[in-house]
């Protein structure tokens, strides 16, 4: 089945709507995912001197789909 955009629309608004309905709390709960992040998520805490330091670990330390890296 193929749908329109004003359909789609329409679906969207009406979820919306729906959501809209719960209570503050549940949709704090069920709006957000824990996700896993390798290495930012291997240590309790980290600190740095400086934030160079801190984009130089950035840079060598987390994989690039993680979005830590300096804009080219």
């Amino acid at each position: 089945m193929i749908r329109s955009d004003q359909q789609t629309e329409e679906d969207f608004r009406e979820q919306c709507r729906r959501q809209m309905e719960r209570p503050v709390k549940l949709r704090l709960k069920y709006g957000f995912y824990r996700v896993y992040r390798p290495v930012m998520d291997d240590a309790p805490w980290r600190s740095f001197r400086t934030m160079e330091e801190y984009r130089q670990w950035c840079e060598k330390a987390l994989p690039e789909y993680l979005g830590y890296r300096r804009a080219k």
